[in-house]
């Protein structure tokens, strides 16, 4: 993938973009709470294909930030750590968000590295290139580069 391409999914609602060493994350939705669960989706794309993980086990994530930006790197910094610490992957995501806080389930299994082939372990979501915009049609982007 070259500087100036990005990575599309025909039909989905997330892709990533490059930014230098590291990659962007991307989601779309018709909702913010959709892109927010696109974007998290996304970030499960830069380590192994979604389809790959079954979505048996259930963990709740609850976090808050001042605006929709800093909330989403909370949304995927939490994602991150709760990958780390329980040596999981997700694939399935479910979001409400109430003013400056989010409930989220993700579903995921562990990592199983025989049959998922993880290709990076991602470090963190970060500020660079952090936005949450809707379209004039309506349609919510998340978007931010995170560490690889």
């Amino acid at each position: 993938m070259s500087s100036s391409t990005a990575e599309h999914h025909k039909g989905a609602g997330w892709t990533h973009f490059v930014h230098g060493a590291d990659i962007g994350v991307e989601g779309r939705g018709p909702t913010i709470a959709r892109a927010f669960e696109e974007a998290a989706l996304a970030l499960t794309a830069v380590i192994v294909d979604p389809a790959d993980v079954h979505p048996a086990q259930r963990i709740t994530i609850d976090c808050e930030a001042p605006d929709s930006e800093l909330l989403l790197a909370e949304w995927l910094n939490s994602l991150i750590y709760e990958m780390a610490t329980r040596s999981m992957l997700f694939s399935r995501f479910a979001i409400t968000l109430a003013g400056d806080r989010l409930q989220g389930t993700a579903w995921g299994e562990p990592v199983d590295v025989g049959r998922h082939h993880p290709a990076v372990e991602v470090k963190g979501a970060t500020y660079t290139e952090l936005a949450v915009t809707r379209s004039a049609s309506g349609t919510w982007t998340a978007r931010c580069v995170v560490d690889v």
